[in-house]
């Protein structure tokens, strides 16, 4: 049979990576077959092959292994789907028989093992007798600090993985693996996982037990496979090796050290890669990178490193991958704009692939470009307007990924006055001409308050060619309401009006339908920006936080991380002092990525040495919230949201403006909103008066900011613009915190990533219910079965459940009108997910509505969750098993295992079992 387009790797129950073998499906299909009487003999070679299409044109990540249980999971929907019922029904009861199998296998196994009789193999194939107590000292050993691990547990999972002829060097895997499934047991069994593959990794890299003597060879190491910078040799490596602190290995658990295995660790250039650098070693690493401009390198790199090896802040993914390295580009994103000609267009394909080949999110700016059936001076002729050219930005964005780590990652912005607004909703519908469709990029509205305005009073709408129009883009606010009038008044031949609220109405549609456009202000972006005296902010990046200005000569860029507040609690008070060493260490690892970085354009290297602009983030806010005792659905929380931003932003300019003391202010200082004695909280005055409408939040302020006030006036500002929260997926896995400001997605859910599938459960829930005497296998049942909501779980006190209310459980107020109360002392924006549990339009207009009356820049992702998509996991696989249409194995991953209870998000899959976007993607630029 035809053998796959792609090349798989199958990860066996035991952990053991094999290739893909279609001969196998063909077997076990003609096995099946046979059993039924069916007597076409071509039959299985015919639904094997359609299980490989299955795979090649549905399976986007062919660098992560599939398990066993992921292709018999594909048959069975392959047969059921080919009206193979009968085959399908006897395939199911040959995995059962063989699932038998094994569960006898396995009791012989354990036989073999209590009476001592059980042997592996060694390297040089000699057998030996497995001693199941040496693995419980070990794992003993590693978990002195854990007291609710047992080893006697894991050794009986383990017994499930072994087999006869193991050999010796799978034992550790078949051990990680077991201590895997207990997570949900308890989370301090995913703190053990992650020691158990450092454990691994450590006998791989290391010729001696001592990592601070090795360091100095490692940087050696990485220098001769010119990966390193080889600048990291002058450093005094002895010094910084002593600072190095093992211990810390101890804080990961195991989906953020899985990650950071998979994705960040060094390997060496040559077949098969080989890890050769140590999670310690990685965070050294990137201190040492960010330090080399330093005076005092050692010294400033050892104050990096423990900020960033104890999680109390941690750098975006771009500069975690390339701090230190040959290929210093540590910048996250991106934003720049196309100009009106033929040559700009194309010479912008051009800079958005050099940007994604150095690992940037990219936000573009595409309202320039003239509409449908306007007028081209030099041929006489109608242009086609925008969507053909975002067509191939879209082919730009598959083509040419983010360097080979991630797929391409962009953004298209357009103003919702542009004649061809209406395709450009359309873009990701899942029917119509695929030729107008782009499904790998993400479509945002930049949309002036006018529109709004219009909306609310039921008005007409007028949309323009910017051909005829083209001040209307460099304008916003009142100027722009007079110029936008005035061509009304007197209107070009491209005009055309329709109703706003039709319009409104089919953006909201199509957003809830496929999870697109995203919607974003661009009034409160231009009006409370702090660069507002040398350009104007034309549209934002990938993930909606960043607002700075751009024009053809200047792509804005912006560095990020972020504070996690998961390790700002001591003794349920906010820590302040820790938050403002952490900020101050953290602004000029900021700082110092700008002059250090590479920058793939000119274009990008003359905005980001002018104005300087960094993006200082949160994440971890939930969990901060557990530990004070505070309800996300609260007023208390809304509080705390305010203040505790207050007290960032208080923080996050007085650094700032101790940089400039120290380094000068950036060069386009003069004229600033800075300048002119104006800080973020300042401008909400601005907003309203611009606006004449006002704001919905409270405008309070709990803290003296005279001595930053006395500070800019006196020393300016190091950075243009300091603060934006953006999504932090991948980093906040990394330090084992919530994502960004958002409440946690779910109690427990299986969670899937380019590492694999991962148990997240709530550690904060299982403490409090430990506390109470509740935590036990019959809660945990009851939890899954209710898809991790304690709601219906009887016997748990309402306080708790109050407590842990998950994401859909909470009204959409409290995380809004939290990122605006937060939205007041950022200069920048914060990437606010809209989570609605609802299928009523009116909801979700009065939703996005009062999102822009709290005077939030912008949104990112409608999540929405339907109260009839809220089901039990035996449900759904039963109803998936009759009905889904085939889909790619991610999809069967998030619905089919009956182990851990999932939800499906609307805006997730197509009719079609398209992938459109997914909480948590890890192939989006939002997982920093």
């Amino acid at each position: 049979m035809s053998s796959p387009l792609i090349s798989y790797t199958i990860q066996k129950r035991n952990g053991a990576l094999t290739e893909f073998d279609a001969s196998k499906i063909e077997y076990a299909i003609g096995k099946a077959a046979g059993t039924v009487g069916e007597l076409d003999a071509n039959l299985p070679k015919y639904l094997a092959e359609k299980v490989v299409r299955v795979l090649d044109e549905n399976y986007f990540q062919p660098e992560k292994p599939l398990s066993v249980e992921e292709i018999q999971d594909i048959v069975e929907i392959v047969l059921m789907k080919s009206g193979q019922l009968k085959i399908a029904k006897e395939y199911i009861l040959y995995r059962e028989e063989h699932k038998k199998i094994r569960a006898k296998k396995q009791e012989e196994v354990q036989e073999k093992i209590k009476h001592k009789k059980f042997k592996v193999l060694d390297e040089d194939g000699k057998e030996q007798i497995f001693d199941p107590q040496e693995w419980e000292d070990k794992i003993a050993y590693l978990a002195k600090d854990l007291p609710r691990i047992s080893p006697e547990l894991i050794l009986h999972e383990a017994v499930k993985l072994l087999y006869d002829g193991m050999k010796a060097s799978e034992l550790p895997m078949a051990i990680l693996n077991a201590t895997r499934t207990l997570i949900e047991k308890h989370y301090e069994y995913s703190y053990l996982a992650a020691r158990l593959l450092w454990d691994q990794i450590k006998h791989s890299v290391l010729e001696d037990d001592n990592e601070q003597a090795e360091f100095a060879k490692y940087i050696e190491r990485g220098i001769k496979y010119e990966l390193l910078n080889p600048e990291l040799k002058n450093f005094d490596l002895k010094k910084l090796s002593s600072a190095i602190d093992n211990q810390r290995d101890n804080l990961f658990q195991y989906l953020g050290a899985r990650t950071i295995a998979d994705r960040y660790l060094l390997k060496t250039p040559t077949y098969p890669q080989q890890i050769f650098e140590l999670p310690q070693w990685m965070w050294m690493r990137v201190a040492m990178g960010l330090a080399l401009q330093e005076d005092q390198r050692e010294e400033r790199a050892i104050e990096f490193y423990n900020v960033l090896s104890q999680f109390l802040f941690v750098s975006s993914t771009p500069t975690l991958f390339n701090s230190g390295t040959t290929h210093s580009q540590m910048s996250s994103c991106y934003l720049n704009m196309v100009e009106d000609s033929l040559t700009g267009i194309f010479k912008s394909y051009g800079d958005v692939a050099q940007l994604s080949k150095f690992a940037g999110g990219i936000g573009t700016d595409w309202t320039n470009v003239r509409s449908t059936g306007a007028m081209i001076k030099g041929t006489n002729g109608a242009s086609q307007g925008v969507i053909p050219f975002l067509k191939i930005f879209n082919d730009v964005c598959l083509a040419v990924n983010q360097g080979g780590k991630r797929k391409g990652a962009m953004a298209a912005y357009l103003e919702i006055w542009h004649s061809d607004v209406e395709e450009f909703i359309d873009l990701r519908k899942n029917t119509g001409d695929e030729r107008r469709r782009t499904h790998d990029i993400h479509n945002v509205l930049w949309i002036p308050d006018l529109f709004i305005k219009r909306v609310m009073e039921n008005g007409d709408w007028t949309l323009f060619s910017p051909s005829d129009v083209p001040e209307l883009h460099e304008l916003y606010g009142a100027k722009f309401e007079a110029k936008y009038k005035e061509y009304e008044a007197h209107p070009p031949r491209s005009a055309r009006k329709v109703k706003a609220t039709e319009l409104w109405r089919k953006a909201l549609t199509m957003l809830y339908e496929t999870g697109h456009p995203w919607v974003t202000f661009k009034d409160p972006c231009n009006i409370r920006s702090p660069q507002d005296h040398v350009g104007v902010v034309h549209n934002s990046n990938l993930c909606t936080e960043i607002t700075l200005n751009d024009s053809p000569d200047e792509t804005a860029v912006c560095n990020l991380g972020s504070l996690n507040f998961a390790n700002m609690v001591k003794e349920r008070v906010l820590d302040e002092k820790l938050i403002r060493s952490t900020v101050k260490t953290a602004m000029r690892m900021l700082d110092n990525v700008i002059d250090i970085n590479f920058y793939p354009t000119v274009e990008a290297k003359n905005s980001n040495m002018r104005h300087r602009p960094v993006g200082l983030g949160l994440m971890g806010y939930h969990d901060a919230l557990y530990q004070l005792d505070i309800d996300f659905a609260s007023e208390r929380q809304l509080d705390f949201a305010d203040e505790s931003m207050e007290t960032i932003s208080y923080y996050v300019l007085l650094a700032s403006s101790e940089l400039a003391a120290e380094r000068g202010a950036y060069s386009s200082y003069k004229g600033s909103k800075w300048d002119r004695g104006l800080l973020p909280i300042d401008t909400l005055e601005l907003l309203e008066m611009e606006r004449g409408v006002p704001l919905s939040i409270p405008k309070t302020s709990k803290r003296d900011w005279q001595p930053v006030r006395d500070s800019i006036k006196k020393h300016g500002m190091r950075n243009s613009n300091c603060m934006a929260i953006a999504p932090t997926a991948t980093i906040s896995n990394i330090a084992g915190s919530i994502p960004c400001v958002e409440p946690i997605f779910k109690n427990i859910y299986m969670k899937e990533n380019l590492s694999g599938n991962f148990v997240v459960i709530n550690k904060y829930m299982i403490d409090d219910l430990v506390a109470t005497g509740l935590w036990d296998d019959d809660t945990l049942a009851r939890i899954k079965v209710n898809n991790g909501s304690l709601d219906e779980v009887d016997g748990i006190p309402a306080k708790l459940k109050e407590k842990y209310l998950e994401v859909f459980e909470i009204d959409s107020r409290y995380i809004i009108e939290a990122a605006a109360r937060r939205q007041k002392w950022i200069d920048q924006a914060c990437s606010t997910n809209i989570f609605l549990k609802t299928t009523s339009g009116k909801v979700l207009s009065e939703t996005y509505l009062n999102v822009w009356k709290t005077g939030l820049k912008t949104t990112y992702y409608l999540r929405s969750l339907a109260a009839s998509q809220v089901t039990k996991t035996t449900e759904i696989a039963e109803t998936v098993k009759k009905t889904a249409p085939i889909k790619s194995p991610s999809a069967y991953k998030e619905i089919i295992p009956a182990t851990l209870a999932t939800s499906v998000n609307s805006a997730e899959m197509d009719d079609s079992g398209k992938k459109l976007c997914s909480i948590l993607d890890p192939d989006c630029e939002a997982c920093q």
